[in-house]
């Protein structure tokens, strides 16, 4: 964003996969960035590259609770939740929280601070969609008491609570809907299909498929996410803006490209579809092309490569502390 230079922002969720990512991007663009973690997901080893930066500062805080920041805010980036089916099924109730109070906290930030607000939505509002591909004005199929409610439903409410933030009290607001990101830092046993099938495959163990594998997704790699949310933090749109990969691929077809990315003969093994699993996924991005001429430009295939030197590089760490232990 130009005229970076001397602006601060909050990056909540910043110890977190994309979080980390977006921070790194900021202090490159000249912002000063304070990021905000309670760690239940998010790694210290993210940072490792920030941590070293003049203009990095990091607050170990559950937004949850409220949110005091001394000085300047320009803008807030709120990336903080669990964001994969196995954390949050584990963290039902600090899903809830974050989506809700955790919104409301760095809203009142934003409004406090006279700050523009960037919410990192998600594709699951739109639930298990009878809308192919899903634009931005489908109101979505969601299950609110099904296992991923806590996750589908926190995300709704976020974006209501941003709308009734902008109308009443005139905070800046941009709404960022991710579909399925990938890349470095990416946690393993994070539960979401690339962790799994990337640990699987290095490992030798059988990929594991729910269903038929013949539900699709579509993946994004991280670098382009982050340039999606630079362009639309610094548009003057307020509604929300789908940022994905319009490529569409089967489970299974994921499957195959994962072992000839990482080289693995592994085979395939079939268990039962998870609850309320979307049968389909992918964005329509019209929206995003026309307003900030953003477009993904990686390949997948390119994309999984430095993303496969990454999980052999933690599994190897991981090996290597489990040698140390007495």
């Amino acid at each position: 964003m130009p005229g970076a230079e001397g602006r601060r922002a909050v990056v909540t969720g910043g110890a977190g996969f994309i979080g980390s990512h977006l921070s790194e991007r900021l202090l490159r663009d000249g912002w000063d960035v304070l990021a905000v973690d309670n760690f239940i997901t998010g790694d210290r080893r993210n940072l490792s590259a920030a941590a070293g930066h003049p203009r990095f500062r990091l607050l170990e805080h559950d937004v949850s609770k409220p949110l005091y920041v001394e000085g300047a805010v320009d803008l807030v980036f709120h990336l903080a939740s669990p964001a994969s089916p196995l954390d949050y099924l584990q963290h039902p109730i600090q899903t809830l929280k974050v989506g809700s109070l955790g919104t409301h906290n760095t809203l009142g930030l934003a409004k406090e601070k006279k700050a523009a607000f960037f919410l990192a939505s998600t594709s699951e509002v739109y639930g298990d969609p009878l809308q192919h591909p899903q634009r931005e004005d489908y109101w979505g199929n969601v299950n609110p008491i099904g296992p991923r409610g806590v996750y589908d439903e926190a995300k709704r409410f976020s974006e209501a609570m941003a709308m009734a933030y902008h109308r009443t009290h005139g905070v800046q607001v941009r709404i960022g809907r991710f579909f399925n990101t990938y890349g470095p830092r990416m946690r393993l046993g994070d539960g979401r299909v690339v962790p799994a099938f990337m640990e699987q495959a290095l490992r030798g163990l059988p990929l594991t498929v729910f269903g038929d594998g013949r539900q699709t997704r579509s993946f994004c790699y991280v670098d382009d996410l982050v340039e999606g949310i630079v362009r639309l933090a610094a548009s003057g749109e307020n509604s929300p803006v789908n940022l994905g990969n319009p490529r569409e691929m089967t489970i299974l077809q994921f499957a195959e490209t994962i072992l000839a990315a990482t080289g693995s003969s592994s085979p395939l093994v079939h268990m039962p579809a998870m609850e309320d699993d979307p049968k389909v996924r992918r964005p329509d991005i019209a929206k995003a092309r026309r307003l900030l001429g953003w477009e993904p430009k990686v390949p997948l295939e390119e994309g999984l490569v430095p993303t496969v030197a990454h999980f052999r590089e933690r599994l190897a760490a991981g090996a290597a502390e489990t040698k140390r232990e007495p």
